[in-house]
């Protein structure tokens, strides 16, 4: 199962050509200094926004917070599995996730 659904994370990252997964036991996105996206060991998918595009998103996604081992990964915005189906249009919301993450302070 956790198998299965890291394939479709890693089709997704792969839709998106400036950034490519990290990590072998926690698979991620980074850029810039930052992580912007988790895909965590109960197969779920968070990605990083700015506080009010996380509002937005977790209201019009019917969503949550994202949690990844027991703790609330604050910016992260849980990705419905009901998305999944698209992931073209989650692709979208990765891009920008790394537009965001780049548009901060270099760490």
């Amino acid at each position: 199962m956790w198998k299965e659904k890291l394939k479709i994370y890693d089709e997704l990252v792969a839709k998106c050509d400036r950034f490519e997964r990290k990590g072998k036991t926690m698979p991620y996105t980074s850029a810039n200094g930052y992580m912007f996206s988790l895909f965590n060991k109960a197969g779920e998918i968070g990605i990083r926004f700015s506080k009010e595009v996380q509002e937005k998103y977790i209201k019009e996604f019917d969503s949550t917070l994202y949690k990844s081992y027991n703790a609330v990964m604050k910016g992260y915005v849980l990705i419905p599995e009901r998305m999944l189906k698209d992931l073209d249009k989650v692709a979208q919301y990765l891009d920008e996730s790394y537009d965001y993450v780049m548009s901060l302070e270099p760490k």
